[in-house]
């Protein structure tokens, strides 16, 4: 597709054509859409077995767009762009639950090993973004090494993924405003009882604060980072404040059943916990921004992350320090804690932090799915006029609006309360999916790899996954779970050990490379599936549903953060 069919959009400024949304030969009379549809069995096939390369993304692709994005980022915005993006309003409220019902003061250990499961999809997600660095991320990686047909798949779970989460924020800023005005955190939500329980509470806040960081995003991703980094650091300073206020009622006789739960409880936890670090993947969506990819980077994923899982971790430490594990609170264990020690002004410096974090995480995730779509759109996935660049702000300023007004909706509306647990499965079959294809990407080379060599890559991948699966269910449904596990872990190890023994690298990375391979990436593969078949998300549909009809209620796991600051 030439660029010709782009430039339109900027002449016309709001006029569109036919050809902005449809511009492909197929569409161009009623004679070719028929001959189209006659061939969709080939076309299918053609679809599902082809691959994108690295050059066709890194320019083809990219320039569908018309115009550049700027590139004005260096690893310290990414560093900061990173935590504000991860560091969100989570950990207020799944370190009660995880503490008090799930591992106890070991809901240490449970945050490291989360932890570890996300800095080995960040290692992943780092040589992939210094090799291909462009707007589309996960999408783009995806779309080279597995074909359109996963890529398409996985787009569709990466939008679904942050308009969700984007809009569960949103409607809990609402709520911690309210209650930092001392207000229940639904008062400043309009109750319409005419409509559907779970639609019925609009949240006209929500899209305010949305239509507020939209305009933010549009003008300058540089400015936007600038915001980001200040907001961050208030926010770390609030986290120090929070920590070191904390310790001061540390008592170390709290520690002295350290994992009453067992090894099971502190696992349970870690699968809980693994959402505080989702978000990372949006620095990769900045690729095209940055400077220096080669260096910038994988500075900017690991920096980050490191220090969010050393921030957690303090944190988690902290809270078992101040209150015994079955005194913490599961609803509000920061604020609950303070107030237990006499400390009830820290509420206000709790509800201010966790508005400040989550201010910078909405901004990441526009930002984040703004890049997205444009990339999506620049491989007519979407219509694409939505490839467009904005010659002044050199930002995809359409892109923006379109997302914003998809949070926008579903915040206004939508309490979330199944989508939650489903926002989760997306996450980590994405998360699954990169170090799949980090593995092809190293051990496959069309037309250089021989067929023989490809057919044992697809065996011991096969192999990966499904032990990694069998290991996951085994834990859940089974009574005999360690020696499922253990079965399925040796399979796990036999069939990467053989991936390490029979088969040579068929290509190294040209600037950086996760180390280890394959072994990271097939651990990343193993924990990420085993996490994923560990959530209440997997059956989130029909226990959700059971619940509403049996007690006439349901609370939701995004909007959740919201109701429990009742205890405020």
């Amino acid at each position: 597709m030439t660029n010709s069919n782009y430039g339109s959009v900027d002449k016309r400024g709001c006029g569109y054509s036919k050809d902005d949304f449809l511009p492909e030969e197929s569409f161009t009379n009623w004679g070719s859409y028929v001959q189209a549809l006659r061939d969709t069995k080939t076309r299918l096939k053609d679809r599902v077995l082809s691959r994108s390369s690295d050059q066709l993304e890194l320019h083809g692709i990219r320039d569908r767009s018309q115009h550049q994005m700027k590139k004005s980022l260096n690893w310290f915005d990414l560093v900061w762009f990173g935590i504000g993006a991860v560091m969100g309003a989570g950990i207020f409220v799944p370190t009660g639950e995880a503490t008090k019902n799930l591992a106890g003061p070991a809901v240490l250990l449970s945050y490291v090993i989360s932890g570890t499961a996300a800095l080995l999809s960040v290692l992943c997600y780092s040589e992939f973004s210094v090799e291909i660095p462009v707007a589309g991320g996960s999408f783009a990686y995806l779309r080279v090494e597995l074909g359109d047909f996963v890529a398409f798949i996985a787009a569709g779970n990466i939008l679904f993924e942050y308009v969700v989460s984007g809009a569960g924020v949103a409607r809990s800023w609402t709520s911690y405003f309210a209650t930092l005005c001392n207000h229940k955190p639904d008062d400043f939500r309009i109750n319409v009882s005419s409509l559907a329980e779970g639609y019925n509470h609009l949240d006209p806040i929500a899209v305010v604060i949305l239509l507020v960081i939209c305009a933010g995003a549009s003008l300058s991703t540089k400015g936007s980072s600038q915001f980001n980094s200040i907001m961050t650091i208030i926010h770390l300073v609030v986290m120090v404040f929070i920590l070191v206020v904390g310790l001061t009622q540390a008592n170390l006789a709290n520690y002295s059943n350290f994992a009453p739960y067992g090894a099971r409880g502190v696992l349970k936890a870690a699968a809980m916990l693994f959402f505080a670090y989702v978000g990372f993947d949006g620095i990769a969506t900045l690729g095209e921004e940055v400077k220096n990819p080669g260096r910038d980077i994988p500075i900017g994923l690991i920096g980050s992350m490191v220090v969010t899982i050393t921030i957690y971790c303090l944190l988690a430490g902290t809270i078992c320090l101040m209150q015994p594990f079955n005194q913490v609170d599961v609803n509000a264990p920061f604020t609950i804690a303070f107030q237990a020690a006499g400390m009830n002004w820290a509420k206000y410096i709790v509800a201010i932090g966790a508005l400040k974090e989550m201010t910078t995480v909405l901004l990441a995730s526009i930002i984040s799915q703004a890049g997205y779509f444009t990339h999506i759109a620049r491989t007519h996935m979407a219509p694409p006029f939505l490839a467009a660049v904005n010659e002044k702000t050199g930002t995809p300023v359409t892109d923006t609006v379109v997302m914003v007004v998809a949070n926008c909706t579903m915040a206004f509306f939508t309490s979330l309360d199944i989508l939650a647990n489903l926002v989760s499965i997306a996450t980590l079959f994405v998360f699954s999916l990169v170090p799949l294809a980090l593995l092809v990407r190293r051990y496959y080379v069309s037309g250089e790899t021989p067929d023989r060599d490809r057919d044992k890559l697809i065996l011991f991948l096969v192999l990966i996954t499904l032990s990694s699966i069998g290991s996951g269910v085994f834990w859940e449904i089974s009574e005999n779970t360690w020696i499922g596990c253990i079965i399925n872990a040796g399979v796990w190890f036999l069939a990467t050990l053989g991936l390490n023994l029979t088969l040579k690298e068929a290509r190294k990375p040209k600037v950086w490379g996760l180390p280890l391979m394959p072994w990271l990436p097939s651990a990343s593969i193993a924990i990420n599936v085993f996490i994923m078949c560990s959530i209440d998300g997997l059956h989130a549909t029909y226990d959700a549903a059971k619940d509403v009809e049996n007690k006439g209620t349901n609370t939701t796991d995004i909007d959740v953060i919201a109701a429990r600051t009742n205890a405020f």
